[in-house]
């Protein structure tokens, strides 16, 4: 059926200006772009005073499950998201097996829950996209899970992989690519993917840059020495000859206040030298992960079970607080912890949700070390935290950067998510674009279609042109904004009027439709 917008103000995604145009969609696609005013029907609809644009990209998801479990994906369609990429931080559900599936929905249930009756039956990643393909609202793209890789490779242990054991994970990548994923993601600050030497993972990269795509590391410190993490990082892709996209790239914790040019020298320098980076950042100070995630990583050597265990012995209990509290633990990216800037955002316990860890152990006369330690081992690791520790400027500087394209972190479950989840893409075009001016409406965009698209080598998506898949959003540029709270987290974005999936309108005033045109897109490698 066709569909015309007329009178639209178009912005196609590529990063030029705007201009006013009747566009018209068939069959999935965009057919015409034409003077405004000169295309009339049935199906018209008038877009006067509204923005069209491609559909924005979330470059760094973490909707695995939520796909899934909550089809009509709300937190991101009422963004105007019309792409996740999962399988994000080297943890997620695809390549597995009994065993690693099991440690998995442990590990990760403060990122995704842990659904009891759910159908977790795929093992492989090309079984998991087609669990995706049977109906969802937004296109998916994935990427290969490199802790979990090391999981079914090696297992949960702190030690080097034999030849053996690197042999499988290259395979197991290699078999992941070709069933469809977009590269290899790494968490280098979670089990079991951080026990990963710089060789062993310059050698899962050479894979995937066989295979076309690109690496997506969550490196191995954003604190004391997080310039040393992003240099190994682009150490590895040039090594390997895999492009790099580094994942929410941000420069945070007092250590690194007003140093994120000295990050961004350190990018463009490489640029100068042939690199092929890219990189993706949140619009908000605070962080947002697993409250576990803390823990220094010898604590979680073996999985889940043995970090129980450590933490039920008071001595092993008293070694954690001590590297945790007085040296800065890997896990605490080498800065020593402020409990007064870790709020439990997601716990059984309801009434620790919303406070700082060192505010719900005063009220309980514990030390907050104490409280921490007791709420991991009574609800297994799973509660989620977010961390205070952002700083402004970085922002801004970062997100000016010409590699720049946006990405939520959305953690969308739990009682008070962080609201990145629902607010990001509104974010940067009310708050940072429209306000501050800190990126220009085009160039802002471009950011969120356009960029990440290329950077996925998605033909056809990110941009309004001709021929090119209708994924759409049309907004109000003067309303535009995020609505979500830290305290009231789940509100629907203002200006987002309609979005459109392969030409088909999934939401429009404020509500899903239900239509579920969404597809798990597949890397051709």
């Amino acid at each position: 059926m066709e569909r015309i917008f007329g009178s639209a103000t178009v912005i196609d995604g590529t990063g030029a200006d705007r201009y006013q145009a009747d566009v018209v969609l068939s069959d999935g696609r965009i057919a015409e772009v034409a003077a405004p005013g000169t295309r009339h029907g049935a199906n018209l609809i008038d877009a006067t005073g509204l923005v069209l644009c491609p559909g924005f990209v979330d470059m760094h998801a973490h909707s695995d499950l939520a796909l899934l479990t909550e089809p009509e994906h709300l937190a991101k369609v009422s963004q105007g998201v019309t792409c996740d990429v999962i399988g994000q931080d080297g943890l997620s559900y695809a390549p597995c097996d009994d065993r690693t599936l099991a440690a998995l929905r442990a590990q990760i249930a403060g990122w995704n829950g842990n659904p009891p009756d759910f159908d977790f039956s795929w093992r492989s990643v090309g079984e998991y996209l087609d669990r995706l393909d049977a109906g969802i609202t937004i296109n998916a793209a994935y990427l290969v899970p490199q802790g979990t890789v090391r999981m079914l490779g090696v297992g949960f242990d702190d030690r080097a992989a034999s030849e053996d054991e690197l042999t499988r994970m290259r395979e197991l990548v290699a078999q992941g690519m070709e069933q469809g994923a977009f590269g290899l993601s790494s968490g280098l600050t979670y089990t079991p993917g951080m026990y990963a030497s710089t060789a062993e993972l310059i050698a899962l990269c050479a894979v995937v840059a066989e295979h076309g795509g690109y690496y997506s590391p969550h490196h191995r410190g954003y604190g004391a020495h997080a310039l040393g993490a992003y240099a190994e990082m682009v150490d590895v892709s040039t090594r390997s000859g895999c492009p790099l996209h580094l994942a929410h790239a941000t420069m945070n914790f007092d250590c690194n206040a007003g140093r994120a040019g000295e990050l961004l020298a350190l990018l463009d320098a490489a640029i100068a030298e042939g690199a092929d980076i890219t990189l993706d950042t949140y619009p908000y100070l605070p962080g947002a992960t697993t409250l576990s995630a803390l823990l220094p990583s010898w604590a979680f050597s073996g999985g889940v079970e043995d970090t129980l265990e450590r933490l039920a012995d008071a001595d092993t209990r008293e070694r954690i607080r001590y590297e945790m509290e007085e040296l800065g633990s890997d896990g605490c990216h080498g800065v020593p912890v402020d409990w007064s800037a870790i709020e439990i955002n997601g716990a059984q316990d309801t009434s620790l949700v919303g406070a700082s860890v060192a505010e719900s152990a005063a009220r309980r006369g514990k030390t907050p070390s104490e409280l921490y330690f007791d709420v991991l081992v009574s609800e297994r690791l799973a509660p989620s935290c977010l961390m205070h520790i952002g700083h402004e400027g970085n922002v801004r500087a970062i997100m000016r950067h010409p590699a720049h394209t946006a990405g939520s972190d959305g953690l969308l479950h739990g009682p008070r998510p962080h609201p990145r989840a629902w607010g990001t893409f509104p974010r940067y075009l009310g708050h940072y674009c429209r306000e501050l001016g800190v990126l220009g409406l085009e160039d802002c965009v471009h950011h969120m279609t356009g960029r990440p698209a290329a950077r996925l080598g998605l033909r056809h998506r990110g941009v309004l042109t001709e021929g090119a898949v209708a994924d759409l959003v049309l907004f109000d540029p003067e309303t535009v904004a995020d609505r979500a709270e830290f305290d009231r987290p789940r509100q629907l974005a203002a200006g987002i009027e309609r979005v459109l999936v392969g030409g088909v309108t999934v939401y429009t005033e404020g509500a899903h439709t239900g239509a579920f045109p969404g597809k798990a897109l597949r890397h051709n490698g």
